[in-house]
């Protein structure tokens, strides 16, 4: 992936040092006067963990904006210049935001500041959408609520507290998803998607990923291997292509045409959404599971 030149990015920190005139990071207030941490997260979904766990004490700030793509971002000097000032920085690691490890260094933030969540845990294939598995999620609230104790032990109770009700929302969001999934023939629970975003949740709910349409975002489609799922489609009666809105809905439209079956183009993963019913992790899943068993069924 293309960053910005060294020699620009290093202007920029410059420029924004000279205006800050300190290098270590003070906590702001909060609007009770209590200090916040500020945390600065690779991309949106990683945000709504945090949130949920530190609440109003900490101010989480996205590198990536919401409704972009991590795996197909570019960081500019102004999304450099987030990294001062953070007391915590979150990535997913798992190579889908591998970019903010350069911007780490070019921003002497030190490496005990860096959470990288996806260190540990099991990984497949070296997929890094993990957080699609509600499940999984909870080890992403365990080590978020375990960083920000660190920074600020006072806390700490506060955290917890948090952290064991947002662990609840998730058990219940685990729970809806499987009744929900129930509700699709076994026959139907398979699916072609735009990229290969959806293991770990298909494997939690038992549904079949026939297939992605290409590698990675960014990526060319392959036109044999286009042709090969068009056949696959058809011989296992797929019901539906699923797409994501930042993605160009045209080569899942061509797809569709060609299988003759159904498309829907906005499904969330690598980020929430603007509107209202997808605006943090949990409204994301609701809302894409509702999107899966409609048109699946």
């Amino acid at each position: 992936m293309r960053i910005v030149p060294r020699a620009l990015a290093l202007l920029a920190l410059l420029a924004v040092a000279a205006c800050s005139g300190q290098k270590a990071p003070t906590a702001s207030p909060s609007p009770s006067g209590a200090a916040r941490i500020d945390v600065v997260t690779t991309f949106s979904t990683l945000n709504s963990f945090v949130n949920g766990v530190g609440g109003r004490y900490v101010r989480a700030t996205n590198i990536v904006p919401v409704g972009a793509s991590p795996e197909t971002f570019q960081p500019t000097p102004q999304s450099i210049a987030v990294l001062n000032g953070a007391q915590l920085v979150v990535e997913n690691g798992t190579g889908i935001d591998a970019w903010v490890d350069r911007m780490v260094r070019g921003a002497d933030v030190p490496r005990s500041r860096v959470l990288v969540i996806t260190d540990g845990m099991p990984v497949v294939g070296g997929n890094p959408h993990l957080w699609m598995d509600p499940v999984l999620a909870k080890t992403y609230v365990a080590k978020i609520l375990a960083a920000l104790v660190r920074i600020d032990p006072a806390h700490e109770s506060a955290f917890k507290k948090n952290a064991i009700a947002y662990d609840a929302k998730l058990d219940a969001l685990t729970a809806w998803i499987r009744s929900q999934v129930a509700t699709i023939p076994p026959a139907r629970r398979q699916l072609i998607v735009f990229h290969d975003a959806w293991p770990y949740f298909a494997k939690r709910f038992g549904i079949h990923i026939v297939g992605s349409l290409v590698p990675a975002p960014g990526q060319e489609p392959n036109p044999r291997r286009l042709a090969q799922l068009v056949t696959l489609a058809r011989k296992l009666h797929v019901r539906a292509v699923f797409a994501e809105p930042e993605y160009s809905a045209k080569l899942a439209n061509a797809f569709a045409g060609s299988a003759d079956i159904h498309v829907v183009t906005d499904l969330y993963d690598d980020s929430i959404g603007h509107r209202a019913v997808v605006h943090d992790y949990l409204s994301m899943m609701r809302y894409n599971t509702e999107q899966l068993v409609r048109a699946l069924k």
